[in-house]
């Protein structure tokens, strides 16, 4: 009995040993195991931000290519694929590139341009030369010739440097893929050698990454300071709308140009007004040829005020026809490069954007015809605008635009606080009244992130006259809108009192003619100046008033108090 029960107390005793060497090994002692990394069965692993992207380079050195996705999802998601054309189409603020699968023939602001390298598609994905992109965007790639990683860094991106340390000869420092000594070791770190720095954020562990590619975890003990890698942001030329407006508030009117030419001679004052933008253009056919009813004298004209000229483009508010006029970098360049010439022609100093009408699927190729437009214009040293509805459930008019997307594009953003209730509107009301037309402004800043310098706020210089009457109990709606002076005159002739509608923001009056009600909320000075305050509250970029015709001289008056 005593050699069994010394059998047992040795056993229980070994197991002791055992439990406690295990102990010491795995949760005292550092793990001095080793793994690989999951990427070293790739050939050209992508990271970014020390982070693995997932997709891999092809190629090496002057001919190494970038897939288009990572591109996409890493430098700019707004590069453009037309798979019809198997083209690739890349815009920044003052250049628009374009190159096609397969051929070196390409093009930069519409001339000819020849790549050293073609893209070409593998596997299902484009590949694009990593040469000619450097160049446009500023971005940064290092390559590590033994394990194939790229590192890449975005222009304007910077990352804390660090150095191993000690002394040649000295021992390695371990890189673990977890922050704990007992998690294996991704990679053994020379002392000297200099890691990127990604991370800080975790107790006594860095988060960095070697030059070869390995990223893991170091005791932030054994790394020293060793300064930042920055990659310069790109210069660029201020535009001329930085140039000639910033703090310059715009005071601009729509000048509406139908059948006749408009006479300036009968115009009268127009106080604090310095920008038209005249409605003389237009896309007409699905190839996207644009006719033009401009008419130089008046352009002349307006210089000789001190005004600006941004001529009007319009999609002639065919939805059908838009669909197919943005519908491919051709139609849209056609548009564009006639627009050009017509602003050579004219002297334009401006266009002016109003794509009205347009299914919520084609929102995207709006956006792309802003952003092919801009660089082209630039280049002309035109200012680029586009006219936009207030924020609503309204597929056609308001769904399709990307007002985000567009407030990064242009140098202004009009914004058409007008029509809350409409022409065929079913209740009568206030055309634009300050808190519909305060949420308009606001949702735009807030929601979408346009600056509000940006931001231009149309107003109305028109009303409706509502007329309702009554059949069978139930009340029927209609209207008209008028001019400012018909309203005057309305007010005049029939000896009407006008009240506040103190909710509105406006002036407010009813009658009856002939057994019809007649409602009108009235735009005059009351209702300019409250939202010419609204617009310098909110600092917003300026007023453009809809349109010149509905006008009067009380309209100039209140308006030009944007620019005092």
């Amino acid at each position: 009995m005593k050699k069994r029960g010394s059998r047992f107390r040795r056993f229980v005793l070994l197991a002791v040993i055992a439990a406690a060497v295990y102990w010491v090994v795995f949760y005292v002692l550092p793990n001095r195991s080793h793994i690989d990394p999951d990427w070293r069965g790739l050939e050209q692993p992508v990271f970014v931000g020390g982070k693995l992207t997932g997709y891999s380079a092809s190629g090496t050195g002057d001919s190494l290519l970038l897939p288009l996705p990572l591109l996409q999802g890493y430098v700019d998601e707004a590069i453009r694929y037309e798979e019809e054309t198997k083209s690739v189409i890349l815009t920044t603020a003052s250049e628009l590139l374009y190159m096609q699968e397969n051929t070196t023939e390409a093009s930069l602001n519409n001339q000819p341009l020849q790549l050293r390298l073609a893209p070409e598609e593998q596997d299902g994905v484009t590949y694009l030369p990593a040469d000619t992109l450097k160049e446009l965007y500023g971005f940064e790639i290092h390559e590590d010739t033994l394990t194939g990683a790229v590192l890449l860094m975005t222009a304007g991106e910077s990352v804390p440097l660090g150095k191993v340390k000690g002394e040649a000869g000295d021992r390695t420092r371990a890189l673990r893929n977890e922050p704990s000594i007992h998690a294996p070791i991704v990679a053994d770190m020379p002392p000297g050698d200099v890691v990127r720095v990604w991370n800080s954020d975790f107790v006594d562990w860095l988060y960095v990454q070697m030059d070869s590619g390995y990223a893991g975890y170091v005791k932030a003990g054994d790394i020293l300071s060793a300064g930042t890698k920055t990659v310069e942001p790109q210069e660029s030329e201020p535009t001329r709308a930085e140039r000639s407006w910033k703090g310059k508030p715009v005071n601009m009117f729509w000048e509406a140009v139908y059948e006749n030419k408009p006479n300036p001679s009968k115009f009268g004052e127009l106080p604090g007004v310095n920008v038209t933008s005249p409605t003389w253009f237009s896309i007409v056919d699905t190839n996207g040829n644009v006719r033009a009813k401009a008419d130089k004298a008046y352009v002349d004209w307006a210089h000789q005020r001190g005004m600006e000229v941004w001529g009007l483009l319009s999609n002639s508010f065919e939805a059908d026809l838009t669909t197919e006029a943005l519908s491919t970098y051709d139609r849209r360049m056609n548009t564009i490069v006639q627009m050009l010439e017509y602003a050579d022609l004219y002297d334009l100093d401006g266009i002016n954007i109003d794509f009205e009408n347009v299914y919520t699927k084609d929102g995207p190729n709006v956006t792309q015809f802003m952003r092919e437009l801009k660089p082209m214009a630039q280049a002309k040293n035109l200012i680029v605008s586009i006219d936009v509805t207030p924020k609503s459930n309204s597929e056609m008019w308001s769904l399709f635009l990307d007002r985000r997307a567009l407030g990064e594009v242009v140098d202004f953003m009009m914004v058409m606080a007008y029509d809350e209730h409409w022409a065929s509107s079913p209740t009568a009301g206030s055309v634009a009244s300050l808190p519909w037309v305060e949420n308009s402004v606001s949702r735009i800043i807030e929601e979408d992130g346009v600056p509000a310098e940006k931001l231009v706020l149309g107003v109305p210089l028109y009303t409706r006259i509502w007329s309702e009457t009554t059949e069978n109990g139930e009340t029927k709606v209609s209207s008209k809108a008028v001019s400012m002076n018909a309203v005057q005159e309305i007010i005049s002739e029939k000896k009407l009192i006008p009240k506040l509608d103190a909710e509105a923001g406006q002036h407010y009056v009813e009658y009856k003619e002939e057994g019809v009600l007649r409602k009108i909320w009235i735009e005059d000075k009351l209702s300019l100046d409250v939202r010419v305050a609204l617009a310098k509250e909110y600092g917003l970029g300026g007023v453009a008033a809809w349109n010149r015709s509905f006008g009067n001289a009380e309209a100039w008056e209140a308006l030009q108090k944007i620019t005092q």
